[in-house]
């Protein structure tokens, strides 16, 4: 036994099954492409709140995969064990906007492509996806969804307060309607002209109307 084979190490011998040119350049792409997806995501972001930490973890997504995708082509017995590790893996964490969960998905399929080896599918097919989702996703209807939370004290001013907001707005349909003893509230999904609101401010200051409110969502309605 010769002194090399006291340290031969099949795991040492593993080291040159990917080259570290392959695994830098795999790994520079996959950041570029990871970032150009989370400028995509914060340019076509319409919720609520933005998070900035899954900004990152679109980038982290993108290069993860690529990592692992490059550890499972350079070995195939490797390749199997990592199935089993990673089919045991739970992510509990919900997914807000169903819109984030298409970013995730291109954010692993472009990993996955790159590691592959097919840089000009990744790259191109990222490029074309970031394009449709910036221009569908900022394109805005014209007509803009409303809430109005309205407050009357009686059927006879409910009807003349939804009758006057009928005429101001596109469209008006009654979403819920909670009666008590000494007022009426209703909340009304109407679409707008324009951008014009005066309309809240006259129908506030009808007699009979407790309070007027007027709340932008995002279209969903769940009632």
């Amino acid at each position: 036994m010769s002194f090399q084979d006291i340290f031969k190490s099949a795991f040492l011998e593993n080291i040159t099954n990917v080259s570290i040119l392959d695994m830098v350049i795999s790994l520079v792409l996959a950041f570029g492409i990871g970032m150009f997806i989370f400028l995509v995501y914060k340019k076509t972001f319409t919720g609520v709140m933005y998070s900035s930490s899954f900004g990152v973890t679109l980038v982290a997504m993108t290069m993860i995969s690529t990592l692992v995708i490059l550890a499972v082509t350079s070995n195939v017995v490797l390749s199997l064990g990592m199935v089993g590790a990673l089919s045991i893996v739970r992510f509990r964490t919900a997914v807000k906007e169903p819109l984030d969960l298409a970013f995730l998905f291109w954010a692993m399929g472009a990993g996955i492509v790159l590691a592959a080896g097919m840089i000009p599918l990744a790259v191109f097919g990222s490029v074309s996806i970031g394009i449709i989702l910036l221009l569908f996703t900022n394109k805005k209807s014209y007509y803009n969804p409303y809430i109005v939370v309205l407050r009357c004290e009686g059927h006879d001013r409910e009807a003349e307060a939804v009758e006057y907001l009928r005429s101001q707005v596109k469209q008006c349909v009654v979403r819920s309607k909670t009666v008590q003893k000494e007022a009426i509230e209703l909340q009304i999904d109407i679409r707008m002209k324009g951008d014009h609101t005066e309309f809240i401010n006259r129908l506030s200051g009808m007699q009979g109307v407790c309070s007027a409110v007027l709340v932008s969502y995002n279209g969903e309605y769940m009632g």
